[in-house]
């Protein structure tokens, strides 16, 4: 997937089609294989196989990220907290994620992500955007020995 890193104006974020959540998966994977090298393949299969069933999705509201007709990256959202974003190696550097997260944030109403702690490319992320760690547990949400650290976007006033 080439980008013309000029061309942001080709780019919009959508609602998907439910028939379109298949498109996500080599999404995901292709941007947990080169942000997340601390997970061991065993696991990062057993993730893929996770996100591969349907019910993975339910109860999130997903958005995307189009870029000239491609999803090239998506938010998972569930109330005030965003459950995934992903965008596509390709797609990285562009400003997209930043776009994904704001429209997270202003239309989705987020404040809350949990973050792999060994991510330390997302955790820079989250926290230059201003979100601030609020506790950390040793176990993903899968029981599995990843770290994550609970960050929140300060009530303004804070």
């Amino acid at each position: 997937m080439k980008m013309n890193k000029e061309v942001t104006d080709l780019s919009e974020i959508t609602e998907i089609a439910k028939e379109e959540y298949p498109l996500l998966l080599p999404i995901w994977e292709a941007s947990v294989r080169a942000t997340h090298d601390f997970l061991r393949e065993d696991d990062l299969l057993y993730y893929k196989e996770c996100i591969r069933q349907e019910n993975f999705w339910q109860g999130m509201h997903i958005r995307v990220m189009r870029h000239e007709g491609n999803i090239v990256g998506f938010t998972g959202t569930d109330g005030d907290k965003l459950e995934v974003l992903f965008l596509h190696p390709s797609a990285r550097g562009r400003g997209y994620g930043k776009r994904l997260l704001e429209d997270a944030v202003q239309k989705e109403g987020i404040r809350k992500v949990d973050v792999n702690e060994q991510n330390r490319q997302a955790v820079g992320f989250y926290l230059h955007y201003g979100f601030k760690q609020q506790s950390r547990s040793e176990q993903d949400g899968m029981g599995k020995p990843y770290p994550l650290l609970h960050l929140e976007l300060p009530v303004e006033g804070d």
